[in-house]
């Protein structure tokens, strides 16, 4: 199937995504694509070197008669969010995504795909091995670890790079071209408790949530998706209400910019004639309700072997009302700009097992003091069910600037290339903008890209057409790139 891809056009970027694509790059393990891409720049006779966190920097002259022209630096992220359907059996350390072409979309083969950013840094590495593309001065950046923690460009010092104006490729929408991003601090609540022997008279169940479309916990977080996490909960919380149920596991969800997709309970249950039923019930409540945006949502309840203990009466009810409690999703929406989502939360990942509560949220906000906000509002609550709450991570927004020089180039060449105009806006995702901006102020800054869906959940595709026409509109910016 690799083939296949390869043959899609413009066959330059689809060449580079598949070889890109054979590399495993997880976020935290880039060692393969670092050495990957630092043998590319090294091959093509570029000045090429690394930083001290890890992040690839490759300069490219300009070609003849545009020397005079502003250098421009191109940004993608190396690393890519590994997630597979549970039925798939796949190594992400030693396979390569394995892709297909579905219509106007290419796909994994139940994986994510890894065009988020591996369709940036593909055109990128398109741009740098061409001969024939007229560019000016070029300067690529492929940064590490964007999607858990941003610390490649958190890392980045200042006097690096050395380009005027910063084209960040990470945008999934051709349509739009991104002014600002949301900021973001991960929330981690801990807590240990007592392992208690099984009561007597209890049936042991596990409860399986699954099916769920999952997806970015900033882009897609509007969209009204389940939250596995919540809906486990939400049974846990309700059967508590009607019987003795005590909790021996809990796995629910994945990385922190995903919205948890899957989550499982094992359960100690003392059956009354009706629990099954009013479980059912309570199922279908719940599946009525998601039932326009989750159409595959899946609830099971199986008997299972015993489990040796199980949490205490004490931390389990703190911890069922304290997830209960705390907010998911949209919290609130911008007073500035319309359709966007100012601040959200995501309840990622819940483990619990072995006398160990572990709670990881992301929470996002284009303002500062609402993320906070929102942080401080969520360590109340689970320092409510005596947990010891962590703020880290924490990464800025990148605050919207429409008077942009590099701004109205794309605008114009949008308009004359397309017919139309762009969607000028600012997005809830965590760009790597913002932060660069820090140690780069004067740095002109813009983000576009192609059309991708799904990013971050085995449903993440890309739009063949829309590749092209992302590939046509940045020739057209570079040929047309403001002078020194």
């Amino acid at each position: 199937m690799s083939k296949i891809i390869r043959e899609l056009e413009p066959r330059m970027i689809w060449n580079k995504f598949a070889d890109l694509n054979a590399v495993p790059r997880a976020s935290k393990k880039e060692e393969r694509v670092i050495q990957f891409m630092l043998d590319f720049g090294n091959q093509l006779e570029l000045e090429t070197f690394k930083d001290g966190v890890g992040n690839v920097i490759i300069r490219k002259p300009a070609t003849a008669g545009l020397e005079d022209r502003k250098m421009i630096t191109l940004q993608s992220h190396l690393d890519m969010v590994h997630q597979k359907n549970n039925d798939t059996v796949f190594d992400f350390d030693t396979q390569g995504i394995q892709m297909y072409v579905d219509g106007d979309w290419v796909r994994a083969k139940g994986t994510t795909l890894g065009a988020d950013n591996g369709m940036g840094v593909a055109t990128i590495m398109a741009l740098l091995e061409s001969t024939e593309i007229p560019h000016p001065p070029l300067e690529a950046l492929f940064t590490i670890d964007e999607e858990t923690g941003m610390t490649g460009a958190m890392g980045l010092k200042e006097g690096v790079l050395q380009g005027d104006i910063l084209l960040n490729l990470d945008t999934e929408e051709d349509d739009e071209i991104d002014i600002g991003c949301a900021g973001g601090v991960d929330v981690t609540a801990t807590r240990t408790y007592s392992i208690e022997t099984m009561p007597a008279n209890h049936k042991a169940y596990k409860i399986t949530v699954k099916g769920l479309k999952g997806g970015h916990s900033g882009m897609d977080i509007h969209r009204g998706l389940g939250n596995a996490n919540k809906i486990v909960n939400r049974l846990l919380y309700n059967a508590s209400l009607q019987t003795s149920i005590r909790i021996c596991k809990i796995d629910g969800g994945s990385l922190r910019n995903a919205i948890p997709r899957e989550s499982n309970a094992i359960v100690a249950i003392e059956l009354t004639e009706s629990f099954l039923a009013d479980f059912n019930l309570w199922s279908e409540t719940i599946k009525r309700e998601l039932i326009i945006t989750e159409p595959n949502l899946e609830i099971e309840i199986n008997e299972t072997t015993t489990p040796t203990g199980v949490i205490s009466v004490d931390a389990q009810d703190k911890l069922l009302k304290a997830l209960y409690a705390a907010p998911n999703g949209v919290y609130r929406m911008s007073a500035s700009m319309p359709d966007l989502v100012e601040t959200s939360n995501n309840i990622a990942r819940v483990i619990v097992k072995d006398g160990n509560i572990k709670i990881g949220c992301l929470t996002r906000s284009s303002v500062n003091s609402a993320k906070m906000d929102l942080a401080n509002a969520l360590k109340s609550v689970f320092e409510l069910a005596d947990c010891k709450v962590e703020l880290s991570g924490a990464y800025p927004g990148w605050n919207p600037n429409p008077d942009s020089a590099i701004l109205k180039v794309l605008v114009s060449q949008y308009n004359t290339v397309f017919g139309t105009k762009p969607k000028v806006v600012a997005c809830h995702a965590g760009l790597e903008c913002g932060i660069l901006g820090q140690n780069y102020p004067n740095m002109d800054m813009i983000s576009f890209g192609p059309t991708i869906k799904g990013a971050h959940s085995p449903d993440e595709r890309v739009s063949i057409s829309s590749v092209q026409k992302f590939w046509k509109f940045t020739l057209e910016i570079l040929k047309n790139s403001p002078k020194a």
